[in-house]
């Protein structure tokens, strides 16, 4: 297996769009990396220059040992599952997955037992000889990972992969996924905008914002101490609440106008808490509920919590889980 080296990576095109700025990061052998960001954030070029789909316009990219900035896709030992799945659509499901094991290499009764050993793994045997169109969206992202392990490359490159699957198929393909990277320990490289996804997959995250870094950590280490305001109003569901104020007593080197931000896990009713609210909204997600008020807040809380649409509560918050970030730089301050 591999690492996967980024040394000053650059992306430039010609419009004098820079959708890649200074990208520095290691990621280790049989790592699940998953680089995180909005559209447009430079995630995706990223993944695509990994696979040697797109230049490099300044910087080193290493594979393992080996230099790969002008390197053929198909020399660089990695494999790649798109959000689309690029299966071929006159092809059978069978001869999708042999696509990359070439007859010169394998005799045919190999090609037919690795086919049918990895089609075991993905539970799609039964499907070997349909065709695209015969295919649900979870069947044909099956087929898609079946086919780009079964060469048992280096490194395993996934763009937006469950991004096509309803929400319940795309839990159970997470589920899939851990499994079978810990079967096959390849280095994982996955690319997508949904935090919950990324959180469930990651061993680290990567938080990208208009092409720069902003964090690398576990998913813990990033939701438990962001390191700017972006990233602590991106992770977490429902957003982390804000509010403008002034800290006057923090050892700081002088008064500073700075952003206070509170999860809303770590708010709770108070009969004595000093903040006043109305509830907007009451949503029910089973395990929890959240609670909308009239002031920009939202405060999650178990389903026994019997407050409803109207209420006016006192809040009160866990002072062990506050976030300070600078109001100027927006860097965290106090975490």
């Amino acid at each position: 297996m591999a690492s996967v080296t980024f040394k000053n990576i650059w992306k430039k095109f010609p419009n004098d769009l820079i959708a890649v700025k200074d990208f520095n990061l290691e990621i280790k052998d049989k790592e699940v990396i998953v680089f995180l960001g909005p559209s447009g954030c430079g995630k995706t070029t990223t993944l695509r220059m990994i696979a040697g789909l797109e230049e490099i316009s300044e910087g080193e990219l290493y594979i393992g040992d080996k230099l790969v900035n002008e390197v053929h896709p198909k020399d660089r030992d990695i494999a790649m599952v798109f959000y689309n799945y690029a299966l071929f659509p006159h092809m059978t499901v069978y001869e999708n997955i042999a696509f990359g094991l070439k007859p010169i290499e394998y005799p045919e009764n190999e090609i037919k037992e690795k086919v049918e050993e990895v089609a075991r793994i993905f539970d799609i045997t039964h499907l070997l000889e349909r065709k695209k169109r015969e295919l649900s969206g979870g069947q044909q992202q099956r087929v898609a990972l079946a086919r780009a392990l079964i060469c048992k490359r280096k490194v395993i490159l996934l763009d937006e992969p469950l991004s096509n699957l309803d929400a319940k198929l795309r839990a159970m393909m997470r589920i899939e996924l851990i499994k079978i990277h810990q079967q096959f320990g390849m280095t994982f490289v996955y690319v997508t905008h949904d935090q919950a996804e990324a959180m469930a997959l990651a061993d680290r995250l990567v938080i990208m914002k208009d092409g720069f870094i902003q964090q690398v950590g576990t998913p813990e280490e990033v939701y438990n101490n962001p390191v700017n305001l972006f990233v602590a109003g991106f992770i977490g569901t429902p957003q982390i609440n804000m509010w403008e104020t002034n800290v006057f007593n923090l050892k700081l080197p002088k008064i500073r106008e700075v952003i206070t931000c509170v999860r809303p896990e770590d708010l709770y009713i108070d009969e004595n808490g000093a903040i006043e609210a109305e509830v907007k909204v009451r949503e029910f997600r089973g395990d929890n509920v959240y609670l909308y008020f009239d002031n920009f807040i939202t405060m999650r809380v178990p389903p026994s919590c019997k407050a409803k649409t109207g209420d006016k509560l006192k809040i009160s918050v866990n002072p062990d889980k506050i976030y300070l970030f600078d109001k100027e730089t927006e860097l965290a301050i106090k975490n």
